[in-house]
């Protein structure tokens, strides 16, 4: 299982939000490409960016710093989420060297543009599903849609999506532990993988999640605990290797 660092940018800044706020934020560096750097000499072997600020523009807004880390780091896989809504976002992302592109609103909203664009970009395409009560969330957390989690995940394995990113929002950003049994449950639906995310805290949840992860959770996400120091991202990498059989 892969241990997944997190960088969110807000106005050029990495920032880490509480439960998808906007106005809630907390500023780590105004430096992201050396962010990336560092999580990756932690020993980070992919990196999860999202733009923020796309999220709630509906397309993207700091692409330009995207593309920098991109660049600095062609070796390191990277998946982009946030203000992903047309095929031409998409095709310039992965032209750029994004090696996986997540689909979040669009995807709930549109669930026939996901299978259009699985078809176009085979094995670049995530869905990222963030969950309140089951329920998935949309436009950046502001909105609770009428499907259940499991309903839409189940429809984009048969789409041909590459993985779930699954988010508990009410978790994220909180430092209140990963769910693991939500997590557990999508990953034995379906058989694409699933990449947890929202609330891993310290090393504890690692081991708890790995104790129990079945081969389709791949990975976990992890944003404030690794910034604010409750998590150390060469250990849990290290402890999450030490499960592989």
């Amino acid at each position: 299982m892969l241990i997944i660092p997190a960088i969110d940018l807000k106005n050029g800044q990495c920032v880490r939000l509480k439960q998808g706020r906007m106005e809630d934020d907390t500023v780590f560096s105004n430096d992201p490409v050396a962010m990336a750097e560092r999580w990756i000499k932690a020993g980070g072997r992919r990196l999860h960016i999202v733009d923020l600020n796309g999220a709630f523009a509906g397309e993207p807004v700091n692409a330009e710093v995207i593309h920098q880390i991109v660049k600095n780091y062609p070796n390191i896989p990277i998946q982009v989420g946030g203000g992903i809504r047309n095929e031409k976002t998409i095709a310039t992302y992965l032209d750029a060297g994004v090696k996986y592109v997540i689909i979040g609103t669009k995807a709930v909203q549109e669930p026939d543009f996901v299978k259009k664009m699985c078809q176009r970009f085979s094995g670049h395409i995530i869905v990222g599903l963030d969950a309140r009560d089951g329920k998935v969330a949309t436009d950046g957390w502001s909105s609770i849609s009428n499907h259940t989690v499991l309903e839409m995940a189940q429809r984009f394995e048969q789409y041909g999506v590459e993985a779930i990113v699954f988010t508990d929002i009410s978790r994220d950003g909180m430092l209140q532990g990963v769910n693991v049994n939500s997590t557990v449950n999508l990953a034995e639906s379906i058989d694409i993988p699933v990449i947890a995310s929202g609330g891993i805290t310290t090393i504890d949840d690692i081991k708890k999640l790995c104790e129990v992860a079945t081969d389709n959770i791949i990975g976990a996400i992890t944003g404030r605990a690794i910034y604010e120091g409750s998590l150390d991202l060469t250990a849990a990498q290290k402890l999450a290797d030490s499960y592989q059989t």
